[in-house]
């Protein structure tokens, strides 16, 4: 059941193929927004990095929208503490690599302590 990667009826070939402009009239309105006002210098050298390098670039561009060009490579986004890796993949196209990477660590409770309820004033000290 290994079925073929197609995004809006095209495979991830004919994809990296085709030019920015007419990749922008298959992909989201969001990523035909960012590609119709044009690549900035940072995005287009993050591009070229991400092209030419074979480890993993890391990043702090968190809204650079997923292209076809960009599937298959590891990029490191920065989460406001660390890098963390990511390795694109066909479905993450017209997505923004921020969305992959959390910002927030979950919240784990423990035990309450002594002192933090009216009620552990009756519990026992060991």
């Amino acid at each position: 059941m290994n079925q073929e990667f197609k995004y809006r009826g095209h495979t991830l070939e004919e994809l990296q193929k085709m030019s920015n402009e007419q990749l922008s009239k298959v992909l989201n309105a969001s990523a035909r927004r960012f590609l119709k006002k044009g690549l900035k210098d940072q995005y287009k050298d993050l591009l070229n990095k991400i092209k030419t390098k074979t480890n993993p670039v890391k990043t702090h561009l968190r809204n650079m929208v997923i292209l076809p060009e960009m599937v298959g490579k590891t990029v490191q986004v920065h989460n406001g503490k660390e890098f963390t890796p990511i390795e694109i993949k066909p479905k993450m196209i017209s997505h923004r690599l921020g969305e992959f990477v959390d910002t927030r660590k979950r919240i784990k409770h423990g035990a309450p302590g002594v002192g933090a309820t009216r009620s552990s004033m009756f519990v026992p000290i060991k």
